[in-house]
């Protein structure tokens, strides 16, 4: 082994002397200078004690002076982590063979006979006459039909309320005095047959059902705004707030 393979227990003791004469600098000068001066004066000056100490008195050893080897130092980096097989990194002059990589698994040459060869326009498949005699009158594409959910017809609502062909003596009441009846609406139950107070006064539950089924637009208006109740107050000739402001020209 070369002698630059190991360190001399000459130069450690003199780097050593070194390190001491360095802190001792830096002890001594802190006071004066600074502690950061200090620091860089004295290791400037433990670099060049170890130098002139390590060249004047280390001139050679003998081939007994083995120092400190690296092999040593792997030795003992083994026994303190205590780990089987552990690799220094000392060791990168060893030879490293890598892990042959994993072979992948081989793909399957042969290929079903059905992939291989594409499938005919007018071929009969497995299984499609079975499927065929099972599905009876369905159809694809255009031909199938979907049965849609049939609708509810409003007039199964409830009942249909007693109506008139034309206003009792030719004259309709202003069913615009019932809150929730503007002129639109008017017209819409005038259609169906409903013109006086006392109509409307005279609805049951079931009646009520069919007119807010069957008012276009207005659906559930009647029994939202309670047009029985206000209906029979204004038949028996009494007024309500809003039927006051109607007749006030306020609303319409």
């Amino acid at each position: 082994m070369s002698d630059t393979s190991k360190l001399s227990t000459c130069q450690i003791v003199c780097w050593c002397l070194a390190g001491l004469t360095g802190i001792l600098v830096l002890w001594s000068a802190s006071g004066a200078v600074g502690f950061f001066a200090a620091l860089l004066l004295g290791a400037a000056f433990a670099a060049f004690v170890g130098l002139a100490i390590t060249r004047l008195v280390c001139t050679g050893y003998g081939d007994g002076d083995a120092g400190i080897k690296t092999s040593d130092l792997k030795e003992t980096v083994r026994q303190v982590t205590g780990i089987t097989g552990y690799k220094a990194p000392f060791d990168e002059d060893e030879d490293h063979v890598p892990a042959a990589p994993k072979a992948a698994p081989a793909k399957s040459a042969a290929k079903t006979e059905t992939a291989d060869a594409p499938v005919k326009s007018g071929t009969v498949l497995d299984g499609e006459k079975e499927l065929a005699a099972r599905k009876g009158d369905w159809k694809y594409g255009d031909e199938a039909q979907t049965s849609a959910p049939a609708a509810t017809d409003e007039d199964d609502i409830g009942t249909r309320p007693e109506a008139l062909s034309a206003p009792k003596g030719g004259q309709a009441d202003d069913l615009k005095q019932i809150k929730g009846v503007g002129p639109k609406l008017e017209k819409l139950c005038n259609d169906l047959g409903f013109y006086h107070f006392d109509q409307i006064a005279g609805w049951g539950p079931d009646e009520v059902a069919w007119v807010d089924a069957n008012i276009k637009g207005f659906k559930g208006r009647v029994s939202r705004d309670n047009w029985v109740a206000q209906a029979k107050t204004l038949a028996a000739g009494g007024e309500t707030e809003f039927s006051k402001r109607v007749e006030g020209g306020d609303v319409y």
